[in-house]
């Protein structure tokens, strides 16, 4: 639906979920930003941490690099590496224990088998076609009243939707198990401890936002073709 050229199912629908995605990600940097600032009283860093935690769960093999950026922490399973951000590699302070924490927990994750990482690992080559095609595809699908071919564009959306719901229960799991070692193993004191949960919770919630603007522009495009069969 369009007023005055502009379209009011984007404005309702997907506008809101890309405000409150960009406030998440805000939300994240300013929350790391406050909580760096705070030197850990063991002078613990980030590289330390993830060392400790793999070690500990016989990943002592498992690789540490480095990264540019400011939380662009990522651990890659093709080189069995956890790679550290330039925030967090040699930062002495609870923010970056938790997130090096939260890379080795998903080191653990594929070394464990865990099965909702190797769904998301099984799906990314199909989730990267799904998502250059479908809104080509949808396009076209309207454009020329190929109403099948823009369901099959919808299809192909709802591969990135699902990779997004899959990443939750990967990101949830990867956190928790992050808060369990630290909470046993003294790396962080209790005022720590609590200012590495707040970074992982800002964290989380943008995984949280990222679902919410894939299903409301998924949602936008089934109104869109649906609309358009229905002045067909």
């Amino acid at each position: 639906m369009y007023f005055y050229g502009i379209d009011t199912y984007y404005l309702i629908l997907v506008l809101p979920a890309v405000i409150f995605a960009a406030w998440a990600q805000f939300h994240v940097n300013s929350t790391f930003r406050k909580y760096s600032k705070k030197t850990s009283e063991n002078g613990m860093t980030g590289t330390d941490a993830a060392r400790l935690i793999l070690t500990q769960n016989g990943l002592g093999h498992v690789r540490i690099g480095s990264v540019a950026g400011e939380l662009t922490d990522h651990y890659d399973p093709q080189s069995d590496t956890v790679n550290l951000s330039e925030s967090t590699r040699d930062a002495r302070n609870a923010a970056a224990v938790g997130v090096a924490a939260h890379e080795a927990g998903h080191a653990i994750q594929y070394a464990e088998g865990y099965l909702p990482i190797k769904i998301r690992q099984a799906i990314i080559p199909a989730t990267k076609i799904g998502s250059s095609l479908s809104m080509p595809l949808v396009i076209a699908g309207l454009i020329f009243s190929f109403r099948e071919l823009a369901n099959v564009g919808i299809l192909l959306f709802g591969i990135s939707v699902f990779f997004q719901l899959v990443t939750l229960p990967v990101e949830f799991n990867a956190s928790r198990r992050a808060v369990k070692v630290l909470e046993g193993s003294g790396m962080l004191s209790d005022e720590g401890l609590h200012d590495a949960k707040k970074v992982l919770r800002a964290a989380a919630l943008t995984y949280v936002a990222a679902l919410f603007v894939a299903l409301m522009n998924m949602l936008r495009l089934v109104i869109l073709v649906n609309g358009n069969r229905r002045r067909d």
